[in-house]
């Protein structure tokens, strides 16, 4: 974490309360660690609460929970064709045995994730046991236990599907407990957020929520609305069947109204604790996610932060924008792992101000920017470039891993808004997105024009919000959630097939991706690069590419200033062409992603536990 001191973690470590994971399944209860005396003192009590952040710094967490997430309809795994256990996570091919995920005993992700949990649990009993909670700081302790309790059950839910719950500390009856029904612990969750949205502080309230490394009252919010929406959603179930939950009290007739009135309340602070950022690019340059600032108040509402000094998280090194050797911007040579489909940056209007942020299509080469295949892109979110920081050679680099933002509340409210109110009242919703994603010129025909259209059927709003959340989030890996619970994962990746291949002969997939108005020609000129970090400015000479023939209409051949891409051996070539994207068609799935929307349960779990078993069809 970058900033955040956590002061009593000595002191918890030499009372024993919360060991190394590996010996979590041993840990007494907070009644015979002196609980009064831990839970009771805000200085010790707030290391209990640290040692649940702890996990997340943890090897087989920061390195493997990553991986969770790729090959969507906008996201892919540059090395699916390997055929390797890396792809496999990938390509929704994983088996029992993967040697990425079977690390030892005790150490692998699904221990870790339940190791935190088990922390979570531990600070959560003994707060209710010992703690004043009329004090706000108490309060906000137990609020963070809850809420990232739901966070852990969260991500197993999505790696993993129907999980064991484990929602009081461990003990003889839950110790070997068996795979329970998700709509149990979604039940839990929720009202387990609804708590804490009670307990926890607003941004910038207390000192423990100046940073988004900790919990706040709006991320509270903004994860319950994105739980209702998940339980309320379309999943694989344990009959092996694509569907809503069958539990009255996790409908759409339940579930959404507290989920839009949770992004209501959040954005009935917009301007006090929370903030949409005016420009797209400064989300990411130097802000959140890229960059060193994690002051709360702004958009981004939590972070999984790691730390600088010594480098955690493998955040940059896994989706930053490649630089294939070192420079003056940096000497990690890492990144790229994951980039955008390459259908996804002709989604994009041309207009869009957050297509070259999010989608690009070169990397770093020996201190310039060096066009890549058009089956390679990079994301751009994240680049070396936008840190105050020179970051160097290894596989951590300390850049946090951005949670939720704000525009996820505002574009989850648009959906709850659609569904329960109809389109006219998701609209404003949906235009307060594309507003900051057009320029003012643009807007008329952009934003007006288009989020009319949309609000012409709550069908029409749907599938525009579906776009938008696309076109936003592209990257920081929701979209397969958003897919699974909206029951379009594999409709969509076969979308993405399809508009693949007729991007690669260049022929029209629809009115609004007229490909044949790409001449399959790449061309490009060098200008001077600029940067900035630490508030100094520096310039690196001829190192930037500036790009003809990636806009519809740009048709003419040889333009005037312009060099012409050529391939490997120095020949000019088309850079589209009719097998250009054979390995992401080939590779985006190998399984039926209905069928394999989950990982399995890993052979090192099973091992450890005689009561878990895998679905019938892994």
């Amino acid at each position: 974490m970058k900033k955040i001191i956590f002061k009593s973690l000595t002191v918890i470590a030499l009372a024993g309360s919360l060991s190394a994971c590996e010996d979590f399944l041993s840990q007494s209860s907070p009644s015979s660690l002196e609980g009064a005396n831990i839970f009771g003192n805000y200085e010790y009590a707030v290391g209990t609460i640290a040692n649940i952040y702890q996990e997340f710094g943890e090897q087989n967490y920061r390195a493997r929970s990553i991986w969770y997430g790729y090959n969507t309809d906008v996201e892919f795994y540059n090395n699916s064709s390997q055929g390797d256990n890396k792809s496999d996570l990938a390509t929704y091919n994983a088996g029992v045995g993967n040697d990425q995920m079977n690390t030892s005993t005790g150490t692998d992700l699904w221990a870790k994730i339940y190791a935190a949990i088990e922390r979570a649990n531990l600070a959560i009993e003994g707060l209710r046991e010992n703690a004043d909670l009329t004090d706000a700081n108490m309060k906000q302790l137990l609020g963070e236990a809850l809420t990232l309790r739901a966070l852990h059950y969260v991500d197993l839910i999505n790696m993993w599907g129907d999980v064991p719950a484990r929602l009081t500390s461990l003990n003889t009856e839950n110790m070997y407990s068996p795979r329970e029904d998700r709509d149990i612990i979604y039940k839990q969750l929720i009202a387990d957020l609804q708590e804490a949205q009670d307990l926890c502080a607003w941004p910038n309230e207390l000192p423990a929520t100046s940073t988004v490394e900790r919990v706040n009252k709006a991320f509270v919010k903004g994860l319950l609305a994105r739980v209702c929406l998940q339980a309320a959603g379309y999943a694989q179930r344990m009959d092996g069947q694509n569907r809503l939950s069958s539990d009255p009290e996790l409908s759409k007739e339940v579930l959404y109204p507290i989920a839009l009135q949770a992004c209501r309340e959040v954005m009935e602070q917009e301007g006090t604790y929370v903030a949409l950022k005016s420009n797209f690019e400064d989300i990411f340059n130097n802000n959140g996610i890229s960059g060193d600032a994690i002051n709360a108040g702004s958009e981004s509402l939590f972070e999984i932060g790691y730390s600088n000094s010594p480098a955690r998280g493998r955040i940059m090194y896994t989706f930053g924008l490649k630089h294939n050797t070192a420079d003056d911007i940096t000497t990690m040579r890492k990144g790229s792992d994951v980039g955008p489909t390459p259908t996804l940056y002709f989604d994009y209007s041309v207009k869009d101000l957050r297509r070259d942020v999010t989608c690009c299509p070169f990397q770093w080469n020996k201190g310039v920017q060096e066009i890549q295949s058009p089956d390679k892109w990079s994301f751009g979110k994240l680049r070396y470039e936008w840190t105050n920081r020179l970051i160097v050679d290894g596989n951590d680099d300390g850049i946090n891993k951005i949670y939720m933002r704000y525009a996820d509340v505002v574009l989850m409210r648009a959906e709850l808004e659609n569904e329960l109110n109809g389109p006219s009242a998701a609209a404003p919703y949906l235009e307060k997105i594309r507003n900051r994603a057009f320029a003012t010129s643009d807007r008329n025909t952009e934003v007006t024009a288009y989020v009319n259209e949309a609000a012409q059927s709550k069908e029409a709003m749907f599938n525009a919000i579906v776009n938008e959340r696309a076109l936003e989030f592209a990257g920081e890996l929701i979209r397969k959630a958003d897919l699974i619970r909206w029951g379009l994962l594999k409709s969509k990746l076969d979308e993405t097939k399809a508009k693949l291949n007729a991007l690669a002969n260049l022929t029209d997939y629809d009115e609004d991706h007229p490909y044949s108005q790409l001449s399959g020609h790449l061309y490009y000129k060098m200008s001077n690069f600029t940067y900035t970090r630490n508030g100094v400015a520096s310039t690196i000479a001829n190192a930037q590419l500036n790009f003809y023939g990636l806009n519809y209409g740009e048709l003419n051949i040889d333009p005037e200033g312009y060099e012409e891409y050529t391939d490997s051996e120095g020949s000019a070539s088309l850079w589209i062409k009719p097998n250009a994207f054979d390995d992401v068609t080939n590779y985006l799935y190998l399984n039926d992603p209905d069928v394999r929307q989950y990982w399995p349960i890993f052979n090192v779990n099973l091992n450890d536990n005689p009561n878990l078993k895998n679905y019938e069809w892994y």
